[in-house]
C-alpha cells in the first residue's frame, strides 16, 4: 500500500475515533498540515514502545480509611511492577476528604520498600511548601535506601487551597521563587555541593531524576530552560498541553541531565472488560471531578447507574472539559484512543491516574492498560 493509501486509513480510523471528547478537543487544537504530517510519520510513537507509568492520587474511598488506601496502593505498586510499569508516583496534596498523599515522602517510602525494581517517586512534591535543603535531605535518604529508584518531580503549585497554603507556607511565600528554589535544591543535590557551608547529607552527589511537573506553559519553559525532564497534568489542565510541549521542546537546551527533551503526559485511564463496564466504573471519577468543580471535598464515591440527577447540564460541560483526556473503555477502545493520543501528542512517557471506587476493578484497569500498551 502506498502512502497516501495508507494516509486514508489513519484518516479513517481517525475519523472513527473523533467521538471521543478528548480527541475531538485535541484535533481542535493543531493545524491541519500539522496533523497531516504527524499522520504521515509511520515510524512515530504510534509503532514503537512508549513507556506506561502509574500516578496514584491515594484516593480514600467512601466507607474506608486512609490506612485501607495504603494498604491498596502497595498492592496495586506490586503488581503494576509485575506488569512492566515504568514508575509509580504519589503526589503531595492536603487538607482533601478523598486524597490521603499529604505525607508524600513518607508514601514512597512504603511504596519503594514494598517493591524491588519499579521506580518510586513524587508526582509531585509543591516546592514551595518545603525548604529546599529538607527536600533533598528526605530524597537523599530514599535514594540511599533504594538506590537507582527514587525520582524527584517538582510541582510550584500549593496542592491544596488558599487557607491551607497559608499554613503551610508560614513565610508567605506564593511560589514566584520557583525558579530559585528548583536551582537551590538542584545545588544541594550535586557532587559540587561539598564544598560549601550547607550541605545535604543524604542527597549530596546522590543521581537523583529531578522533573518538573506543570498545568500551564509556566513549568515546561523552566524545564526546557534547565534541560530537565518535563510532565504536564493533561488528566486535570487539558488547555495548555499541546501549547506547553511545544514551549517546552523548543526551549530545551541540553544539559547534563538531559541531551534532548523528554516529555510526559498525565491522562484519566478506566478500562474495563468492556466498553458498558468501564462507563459504569467512569461514574465514581464523574463524582470525584463534580466535587473539584463544586469546591466541595468528600471520599470518593461508588460508581452509579446514572450521572443524571447528580449533575445539571453545566456541570456535566464543565467536567468532561476538565477531565477532557480520559481514556474509557474496552481494551480495544483505550488501545485505539491512547494510539491517537500519542501519535498527536508525540509524548515520551504516559502516565495514567485510574479514579474507580472498587480496588478489584482498578487492578483490571491497570492490567488491560499494561496488555494493550503494545503500541
Amino acid at each position: 500500500m502506498n502512502k497516501w493509501g495508507i494516509l486514508f486509513l489513519q484518516l479513517y480510523f481517525l475519523y472513527q475515533l473523533t467521538s471521543s471528547p478528548a480527541l475531538a478537543l485535541l484535533l481542535k487544537t493543531i493545524r491541519v498540515g500539522e496533523l497531516l504530517l504527524l499522520l504521515m510519520q509511520l515510524d512515530s510513537k504510534i509503532t514503537s514502545t512508549v513507556p506506561v507509568s502509574v500516578l496514584d492520587l491515594a484516593a480514600i474511598l467512601d466507607g474506608f480509611t486512609p490506612g485501607d488506601t495504603f494498604r491498596n496502593s502497595l498492592d496495586l505498586a506490586q503488581q503494576a511492577e509485575k506488569w512492566g510499569y515504568t514508575r509509580y508516583w504519589l503526589a503531595e496534596h492536603h487538607n482533601m476528604a478523598s486524597i490521603a498523599s499529604s505525607a508524600t515522602v513518607v508514601l514512597i517510602g512504603h511504596i519503594a520498600n514494598g517493591t524491588s525494581s519499579i521506580r518510586v517517586g513524587s508526582g509531585g512534591i509543591m516546592l514551595p511548601n518545603h525548604a529546599p535543603l529538607v527536600v533533598a535531605e528526605q530524597f537523599g535518604t530514599l535514594a540511599s535506601l533504594y538506590p537507582g529508584r527514587i525520582d524527584l518531580g517538582l510541582g510550584r503549585a500549593p496542592g491544596t487551597d488558599p487557607l491551607t497554603a497559608r499554613a503551610l507556607r508560614r513565610d508567605g511565600s506564593n511560589g514566584t521563587d520557583f525558579p530559585q528554589q528548583v536551582q537551590e535544591l538542584q545545588g544541594y543535590l550535586s557532587a559540587a555541593n561539598s564544598a560549601n557551608k550547607v550541605r545535604a547529607i543524604p542527597g549530596e552527589g546522590l543521581d537523583i531524576p529531578v522533573w518538573l511537573l506543570g498545568s500551564s506553559t509556566y513549568s515546561a519553559q523552566l524545564a526546557g530552560y534547565l534541560g530537565l525532564p518535563f510532565a504536564f497534568a493533561s488528566h486535570f489542565a487539558p488547555t495548555y498541553l499541546q501549547a506547553a510541549l511545544e514551549i517546552y521542546r523548543s526551549s530545551f537546551r541540553p544539559s547534563a541531565y538531559l541531551d534532548k527533551p523528554y516529555a510526559a503526559a498525565c491522562v484519566n485511564v478506566i478500562a474495563a472488560d468492556s466498553d458498558e463496564q468501564a462507563e459504569h466504573l467512569a461514574t465514581s471519577f464523574y463524582q470525584f471531578a463534580l466535587n473539584i468543580i463544586r469546591g466541595t471535598s468528600k471520599p470518593l464515591q461508588p460508581p452509579v447507574s446514572s450521572m443524571q440527577g447528580v449533575w445539571h447540564e453545566l456541570e456535566e460541560e464543565a467536567v468532561r472539559q476538565m477531565m477532557t483526556y480520559s481514556f474509557i473503555g474496552g481494551p480495544q477502545t483505550v488501545q485505539n484512543q491512547l494510539r491517537y493520543f500519542l501519535q498527536v501528542t508525540q509524548v515520551d512517557e504516559l502516565i495514567a491516574v485510574s479514579h474507580i471506587y472498587d480496588h478489584t476493578a482498578r487492578l483490571r484497569s491497570y492490567e488491560l492498560l499494561a496488555s494493550v500498551s503494545k503500541w
